[in-house]
């Protein structure tokens, strides 16, 4: 049987704030549908009014089947006690089925009204889900994204990779009908990004998903829902990201050539209306202060006079009767740059026969060579050692066995995956003043920390509230600011589009592509890597580092 969720007539609020009026959307059996729009535009609330979390302020959704599931996955930070398989139940929602089910079980056997109806639709429900084999599927799925751990496993004790294995491990075991998915490529390496799309086009039913993955977009979706928070507007296309971007940008040219086409007819129009009163104020003054003793002469200019005030009302009427056209709304867009400081060496770091064996790990050997100017993108499976490879290049961890050296002059900006720097209760502006002082500069003033903030778009609305509060867009900026106060002559970034919106990743990689400093990226992210004018490419796998240059 077939699936369709209907979405009509829908208005989102969120904290008093109107995000978007009159959405109609269908998802039907095969749509794959991205929604995509900035950071507060309104996906995830979307998605929450979808499965009732919140309530529906005006208009209607509609499920049919009506018995048929729907789940929410959203990005979440697990319970560091829940084990593995406690952490699949819930979110494939076999977890609530259960409890269902044992209520409806517990109804019957007491012999309540209503109870054979309440238990069919309940056991009908558990089986949907898959409930009845997920303990069986959950090894077969480990093994196939890689997590090699017991199903009694605490979330807390896995790695960062295991946990977006384990995350990864929850979607592809889920069997809702309509699936919801928030941001499900965060974290993920290349195998994961793979398994996810074989899912996702392998769903039989709807599916909506908010990513920032433009590459993954293009290769799961089958039209996109734009959530236009600036233009308040609603967009709807066929195709995956780069055919939105196409449409989008046509759509708009076109929206900004009809304004242009219509301000042009209005404003002439006005023009020559102008003119005609001009003409027809000077035609009355002259034959009021003329002392034209001739009545039929001064009749005659009275005349002339009256036709050019009737001629200008005529324009006027003109601009009243033309179809009016909105003038787009101007979206400020955010630019910021980070300039180098001084060249350092010729070499900026090697690894010479390197080891670092650590938690049962070994890196190496390694034998590696950055050079000023190097733009290198290191790729490789979570847990493969791209992480460890960065920092004893850097020398943040002691090598087991060989040498390093880091070349004079090296100033290294470091932009971990968490921007940790920013995970603190105290203010933007004091975290930044105190990381500057922290590096050997005199600590600048508050005044001059604000103005350094503001040139990265963090303003007064942002700078006084706890770092931690920062969205993960602003905190990337806030370390962008760092670094160029810092004049880093090195940028190290580690994942960094993880939990970025769109807008703040082209941001980031306009950025990068000015710079002129030597630049590591540890990315999955395609189409970042793409635009960055890579010159070497590091693999990592098992520890071993392939090197390869563009």
């Amino acid at each position: 049987m077939s699936t369709t969720l209907t979405i009509a007539g829908l208005d989102v609020s969120f904290a008093a704030r109107t995000l978007f009026t009159g959405l109609d959307l269908v998802l039907a059996d095969g749509n794959v549908t991205a929604v995509v729009g900035a950071n507060g535009s309104g996906k995830s609330t979307l998605m929450r009014t979808i499965v009732g979390e919140l309530p529906i302020e005006s208009g209607t959704i509609q499920l049919a089947p009506r018995d048929a599931t729907i789940g929410w996955l959203p990005q979440v930070v697990p319970d560091p006690a829940e084990s593995l398989l406690a952490y699949a139940r819930r979110r494939t929602g076999v977890a609530t089925a259960d409890r269902e089910l044992d209520h409806a079980s517990t109804a019957l056997a007491e012999g309540r009204p209503g109870a054979d109806e309440e238990y069919a639709a309940a056991l009908e429900r558990w089986l949907a889900l898959g409930a009845a084999d997920l303990e069986d599927r959950l090894p077969q799925v480990t093994a196939k994204v890689g997590l090699e751990v017991a199903a009694d496993r605490p979330l807390g004790s896995l790695s960062g990779g295991q946990a977006a294995r384990a995350a990864l491990v929850a979607v592809l075991l889920s069997r809702y009908d309509v699936l919801l998915l928030d941001e499900p490529t965060n974290d993920l390496d290349a195998r994961g990004l793979a398994l996810i799309v074989e899912f996702v086009t392998g769903h039989r039913g709807p599916i909506l998903i908010a990513s920032h993955d433009r590459s993954f977009l293009d290769r799961v979706t089958t039209h996109v829902l734009e959530l236009d928070l600036a233009q308040q507007r609603i967009g709807h296309y066929t195709g995956g990201w780069s055919e939105y971007v196409a449409a989008r940008d046509l759509t708009r040219r076109h929206a900004r050539e009809a304004y242009d086409t219509y301000a042009a007819q209005r404003d002439d129009l006005l023009a020559q209306a102008r003119r005609r009163d001009d003409w027809a104020t000077k035609g009355h003054r002259n034959v009021a202060r003329g002392g034209e003793p001739d009545k039929h002469v001064r009749e005659k200019h009275r005349a002339r006079a009256d036709r050019q005030s009737a001629k200008a009302a005529r324009l006027k009427n003109a601009v009243d009767r033309l179809d009016v056209v909105e003038q787009p709304r101007k979206e400020w867009e955010l630019r910021y740059s980070i300039t180098p400081g001084p060249e350092p060496a010729a070499v900026v770091a090697t690894l010479d026969g390197a080891e670092v064996v650590r938690d049962g790990f070994r890196l190496g050997p390694v034998d590696l060579t950055v050079a000023r100017g190097d733009r290198v993108a290191i790729a490789g499976d979570n847990g493969s050692g791209k992480t460890t490879l960065v920092k004893a290049l850097l020398g943040e961890i002691p090598l087991t066995a060989g040498r390093r050296s880091l070349g004079t002059r090296v100033r290294a900006g470091v932009l971990d995956q968490r921007r940790s720097l920013l995970d603190s209760d105290a203010s933007v502006v004091d975290v930044v003043r105190a990381e500057l002082a922290d590096t050997g500069q005199q600590e600048p003033d508050r005044g001059e920390v604000r103005t350094l903030l503001a040139k990265f778009g963090l303003g007064s609305e942002h700078v006084d509230r706890p770092a931690r509060t920062l969205s993960m867009g602003e905190r990337t900026r806030a370390v962008m600011a760092v670094f160029q106060a810092r004049e880093v002559n090195v940028l190290v970034l580690d994942e960094p589009t993880n939990h970025l919106d769109v807008a703040a990743i082209e941001q980031l990689e306009e950025a990068l592509a000015d710079y002129t400093g030597t630049l590591l990226v540890v990315s999955h992210d395609k189409a970042l890597v793409e635009s960055l004018g890579v010159t070497h490419h590091w693999q990592v796998a098992d520890g071993r580092v392939t090197v390869s240059r563009r």
